[in-house]
């Protein structure tokens, strides 16, 4: 990646939440808001082609990268997802001048981010953002479709509870060295599709066993307890919506981003991929050219209403 300019971030609770900015200061903006597990230079695709012509801002959400990790608590834990929506809060107060609007783009946990976002601070909306990209992403009900050990109807909800109970004490757990590589084949089997190169499913898990079992397991229980059975409304997401889901998807099927189309209150798009729940790894170039249009497109609407 070309080096960026770090960016003193705090959140509301004082939590650090590294950030960057890349490219021409004076260009548009566009924030970046990685998923679960991940950190800032899985955006590297993105990062390198868009900051030729954009001001390109990305950060680690807060137990990730190297952003500050709250320590696993009781209920009273600084994760959740009011916490998910005062980080990209303060990233778009720190990085954006008074009067500047963004397009914000988040893949998976960061697209909940965006959600969780508009519901807490639905003003903000209008005032920081142009428009917004949700990427491979859903609004709830993160277990029920995920395409991993199919079971029948009947068991259903069972297998909904195991997943969870799962998913939690697999993000909050260590690796331990007799466990990495059954990790490594889960990771993989979840998040990269059957076809991608072998690299991305090596750089995910390199990603994954970075993240510290805090903020792994901190994020995995805000995720399963809050949006595991519910959908957050996207009421207040006004502005154009382009959603991106992709085919071949086991984590967050398609089905995720479809619904998110029918919800979402001003839909630009939905793009269908190819690949699996890594889109921005797997399918690069055409993620850049969405959001490169999604960009001009905005830009052009600025002209025409100025």
């Amino acid at each position: 990646m070309p080096p960026g300019q770090v960016v003193e971030v705090h959140s509301a609770d004082g939590t650090r939440i590294h950030t960057e900015v890349f490219g021409p200061r004076d260009g548009r903006p566009i924030v970046l808001a990685h998923g679960i597990t991940c950190a800032i230079r899985v955006w590297a695709n993105q990062i390198v082609d868009l900051s030729a012509d954009y001001k390109v801002i990305a950060y680690d959400h807060r137990g990730h990268g190297r952003s500050d990790v709250p320590p696993l608590r009781g209920r009273r834990s600084n994760y959740g997802l009011d916490f998910l929506a005062a980080d990209l809060d303060a990233v778009l107060a720190a990085t954006l001048a008074p009067g500047e609007r963004a397009v914000i783009a988040g893949h998976s946990m960061g697209g909940i981010a965006i959600s969780s976002w508009s519901r807490r601070y639905p003003h903000r909306v209008r005032q920081c953002a142009d428009a917004v990209a949700l990427i491979n992403t859903s609004t709830g009900d993160l277990l029920r479709n995920v395409d991993f050990l199919p079971v029948a109807p009947a068991f259903a909800g069972g297998r909904v509870r195991a997943a969870g109970l799962l998913l939690k004490r697999l993000g909050a757990t260590p690796l331990l060295p007799g466990t990495i590589a059954q990790n490594r084949r889960f990771v993989a089997a979840l998040a990269v599709g059957r076809d991608a190169d072998p690299a991305i499913a090596d750089f995910v898990f390199e990603l994954f066993a970075q993240t510290p079992p805090a903020g792994r397991g901190g994020w995995a229980r805000v995720l399963v307890d809050s949006v595991g059975s519910r959908h957050l409304s996207l009421q207040s997401l006004t502005v154009p919506t382009l959603v991106i889901g992709s085919k071949g998807d086991r984590l967050l099927p398609i089905g995720s981003s479809r619904r998110i189309a029918a919800d979402a209150p001003n839909l630009a798009s939905i793009v269908e991929l190819d690949g699996g729940h890594c889109g921005p790894l797997e399918q690069p170039d055409e993620v850049n050219r969405l959001l490169r249009h999604l960009l001009e497109s905005t830009t052009q609407e600025r002209r025409i209403s100025s």
